[in-house]
């Protein structure tokens, strides 16, 4: 069967592997479709850490069961697959966030992923996709990261919240911010993902823009919740001057490299900073019901879109020029 695999940096190729084979409980899955993340355009360019090459990417999916195995599905079933393998045992995964279990191992990333024809999965991975568009479906993963950053931020109904970074992750994040009652502002460098914030119905600035009445007005003496959805070390560590005195930062995107903040700032103002990581099975079906309920524009985030047959010749394209670009969805 057809994958694509990215055999080293700046090279992709559609190549043939073996079906796979379930192990025992496993299920195997036909995909439908592939959303391409942040990661993907990361592991093209040479630039994630965590990687070792040649890789099958591909982490968010949808498809139809083709065998249940112990999932209690039928064969047939439309699915959504949560790509986070935890081991189960830890003390992260016993305590309930095996989204950040000490061996994780994520599809596309540090196993072979799902831009292919079938995968197998473990049966407690896989969530019916009843009332779903399967194209929809393929973008649940992207949006539960951001559900799962606004859970942890316990975002509370008319508060002042502030997402930095208005990329995919930064709008799935402001979006279920304003499910939960927020009062959203996206802050981003790009005029481009400030237009589409706008288009999303956010109140949304650019970098210049801070010093006006408009933002001005929206900051006050500061945001209650800010959460960075950059990925970067410099916006990171200023979006402390953004959090009201004893309010709260969520760190949502990563990278790598040491954040530091005055210390006498982050006591004085006895601010909350915490981290979010990908998301766990509350989230999953949070954002399901809420695309369901049409609370999540979900046709609006799909800008763009091939097939396998065609992913090697236009990710490349995407990843040099990202204008416009939400999300790009591959047909299997």
């Amino acid at each position: 069967m057809r994958a694509l695999c990215c055999v080293e940096p700046g090279r992709l190729e559609l190549i043939e592997i073996a079906p796979p084979v379930p192990p025992k409980g496993w299920a195997r899955v036909a995909i439908a479709h592939v959303g391409i993340c942040g990661t993907d355009y990361h592991i093209f360019e040479g630039t994630h850490p965590f990687l070792a090459y040649p890789r099958v990417i591909g982490h968010e999916l949808s498809g139809r069961v083709v065998e249940p195995g112990d999932s209690g599905l039928a064969a047939g079933d439309p699915v959504v697959i949560n790509p986070y393998l935890n081991c189960g045992h830890c003390e992260a995964c016993l305590h309930g966030t095996p989204n950040c279990c000490e061996s994780l191992k994520v599809l596309g990333v540090h196993t072979e992923g799902g831009m292919t024809e079938e995968i197998v999965v473990p049966p407690g991975n896989l969530y019916r996709a009843d009332g779903l568009d399967l194209t929809d479906a393929a973008m649940v993963e992207f949006l539960a990261i951001g559900a799962h950053a606004v859970r942890r931020s316990q975002i509370e109904p008319g508060q002042r919240v502030l997402v930095i970074g208005g990329g995919p992750i930064g709008l799935g994040t402001a979006i279920f911010a304003r499910i939960a009652g927020g009062d959203v502002t996206v802050l981003d460098a790009a005029d481009d993902k400030v237009d589409a914030s706008r288009g999303f119905g956010f109140r949304a600035a650019g970098l210049s823009e801070v010093e006006g009445d408009a933002f001005k007005a929206a900051r006050r003496t500061g945001f209650d919740v800010v959460l960075d959805a950059t990925g970067s070390l410099r916006s990171m560590a200023a979006a402390i001057n953004y959090v009201r005195n004893g309010g709260s930062l969520t760190l949502v995107g990563v990278t790598s490299g040491d954040l530091v903040w005055p210390d006498g700032e982050v006591h004085r103002r006895e601010l909350t900073i915490r981290s979010s990581r990908n998301a766990t099975d509350v989230d999953f079906r949070h954002v399901m019901d809420s695309i369901r309920n049409g609370s999540v524009p979900a046709k609006k985030l799909a800008t763009h879109a091939t097939d396998l047959d065609h992913v090697a010749d236009r990710l490349p394209g995407w990843a040099k020029d990202r204008s416009g670009l939400i999300k790009a969805i591959v047909t299997i």
